[in-house]
């Protein structure tokens, strides 16, 4: 497999969004007057579908999502960057074109990349504001495979949730899943941590040298 570009997830993959998300989705439900999830249910029924999809099962409108939204913008200092995200990321964009695709809202993620100043380690950023159907759907992966001017099957997905691997090995892709969230996913191939990747795609040397 020749390797053009690397495309990753940012939630649960190159962040720890859980608490985060999690009080936001609730403030919402109270807000609303729905009932709250304990974390346990809230990662089994919301971590990896779209915030869409997930108003959607609980008869939420676009205003409850909005307010969901700006919840979890004011709770950002709750977000952590997984250990070795920036390195990992300047490391493989020195030999790979490198993307975002995200389920995650864009001035959410915008929010996010400037907090921990890793905007400029990606040459493409899709969100779900940018396509008609967010992951599991493929639509995300084709676009910023086209942004990028590479084939999906030269491409390889970073993920961490079952959204990620459908949408990847739809679009053609290669999805390899980090394990730093308990959700199962299918991939092709398991790591445990972000480092991992580079002697997958033959930066090992650059690894050693960290």
């Amino acid at each position: 497999m020749k390797v053009e570009a690397v495309l990753f997830d940012l939630d649960g993959v190159l962040i720890n969004s859980f608490e985060c998300w999690y009080r936001a989705f609730n403030a919402m439900l109270r807000r609303y007057g729905r009932e709250e999830l304990s974390r346990e249910e809230f990662r089994a029924r919301c971590w990896g579908p779209d915030l869409r999809h997930n108003l959607d099962a609980w008869g939420l409108d676009e205003e409850a999502g909005l307010y969901c939204i700006n919840e979890q913008l004011g709770l950002v200092d709750l977000i952590e960057l997984f250990p070795g995200a920036r390195d990992v990321l300047a490391r493989i964009k020195s030999r790979y074109k490198v993307g975002l695709v995200t389920n995650t809202p864009r001035k959410n993620v915008t929010r996010i990349l400037e907090h921990f100043h890793i905007m400029h380690l990606f040459d493409v950023i899709i969100t779900g504001d940018d396509v008609h159907e967010a992951k599991p759907n493929a639509e995300m992966v084709i676009e910023a495979c086209n942004r990028l001017k590479v084939k999906p099957e030269n491409t390889i997905l970073v993920g961490d949730t079952d959204s990620d691997f459908e949408a990847g090995k739809s679009a053609g892709c290669t999805v390899i899943n980090v394990e730093t969230a308990a959700v199962a996913s299918k991939a092709d191939i398991h790591i445990g941590n972000l480092y991992e990747l580079l002697p997958i795609l033959g930066l090992a040397q650059e690894m050693l040298k960290r």
